[in-house]
């Protein structure tokens, strides 16, 4: 495990030479734990609605500029046939907070997909729930479950992402841990580069991520988006303070580097923000820097557009374009495309111990 001042000292590095060391640290981890697949997974941008305000978000309920739309279970099924047809093996269903999407219709989705599609892996990302929503989504076939934390630092956090009512008493990293209890692929992330973050709140990120022993970890810059508040102060927000993370390409892919090295079995996603950043390069330099998914958008184009978390997004254009220029970039760098659900190792090795301790308990039980 990497110490907290090592991981500091990376964050902090700008020598090109001394970085390829992290970088080739990081590629050495991913291909020795993952291997050379690149999993891609179908990602559909199920509603725009949401009922948070979150200071940096471009979903947040006060947006009035945003046209906003919720897709139909049929709609969803056919993106869902799409991610198989184009040889996916798993489909993320993502959404704003929204309460429209209740508990009945999620579990209705799901299970269509998990009887039409038997062999394709579930992923939500739904944002906060109760226990017994995710229970019944988990009970009715879904497998994983995102839910970034955005900054383990608290007064940040609630700075960012005010509460909206019901949930003055959120706990994310509550969540996190009922998902994993519940036997979820539990995933989360950061965002780097927030205004106020500093290089120490961004090492107790990275080192939070080992203690919560995720299974998939996904980090990108923020991006600022201009009908937000943290957007239209951004300079301001970030010119006051000391130390300030930038929300870089680079740091970024130090946090991703620096995530495979603490967390080395866990999936890694270069995410769209980095290729928001970097057209070109993004995906590309994420993969090469210890990452090992990408998650190509198949939401339909008149809604696509329209989920408008930050601006300049990636992934706009048709879906065999996307999906060739990604397989191309992915054999360009010397691997390939996953040709299974590509659980995480992490996730695997611990259901695994679970399963032979619970075998181990039920032999020591007295026979009647």
């Amino acid at each position: 495990m990497m110490e907290r001042g090592e991981i500091l000292s990376w964050l902090r590095q700008d020598d090109p030479r001394e970085l390829e060391r992290l970088w080739g640290l990081a590629d050495s981890l991913r291909q020795e734990n993952l291997g050379d697949e690149v999993h891609l997974r179908g990602l559909v941008e199920v509603s725009s609605h949401c009922g948070r305000n979150c200071l940096y978000c471009g979903l947040r309920r006060n947006n009035d500029g945003l046209e906003r739309y919720r897709m139909g279970e049929e709609e969803i099924l056919a993106c869902a046939s799409r991610a198989a047809e184009l040889g996916y093996f798993t489909v993320v269903l993502q959404s704003g907070e929204d309460r429209a999407l209740d508990t009945g219709k999620v579990s209705r989705v799901i299970r269509r997909i998990r009887q039409e599609l038997p062999s394709m892996a579930i992923t939500l990302s739904l944002g906060e729930r109760s226990t017994e929503e995710l229970a019944l989504w988990r009970e009715s076939g879904a497998d994983r479950y995102l839910l970034r934390f955005e900054t383990s630092r608290r007064d940040l956090y609630r700075m960012i992402h005010p509460p909206s009512g019901d949930d003055s008493t959120s706990d994310r990293f509550r969540i996190l841990h009922q998902l994993r209890a519940l036997g979820y692929e539990t995933g989360s992330g950061v965002m780097v580069g927030i205004p106020g973050q500093s290089y120490s709140d961004l090492a107790d990120d990275i080192l939070a991520f080992g203690s919560l022993d995720l299974d998939m970890i996904g980090s990108g810059p923020y991006l600022p988006h201009p009908d937000t508040p943290l957007g239209r102060l951004y300079r301001a927000a970030r010119a006051g303070v000391a130390g300030q993370v930038p929300n870089s390409l680079e740091m970024a892919c130090k946090v991703i580097a620096l995530t495979r090295v603490v967390c080395p079995q866990a999936n890694i996603p270069a995410t769209t923000a980095l290729a928001a950043l970097d057209r070109e390069s993004g995906y590309r330099l994420g993969l090469q820097r210890g990452a090992n998914v990408v998650m190509p958008n198949l939401t339909p184009p008149r809604y696509r557009a329209l989920y408008q978390i930050y601006p300049g997004k990636a992934g706009l254009s048709g879906e065999e374009e996307q999906h060739a220029a990604v397989a191309g970039m992915i054999a360009g760098i010397g691997r390939r495309v996953g040709a299974s659900r590509g659980d995480s190792p992490n996730y695997l090795k611990r259901t695994a111990t679970a399963h032979k301790q619970g075998r181990e308990m039920k032999c020591l039980q007295p026979q009647a």
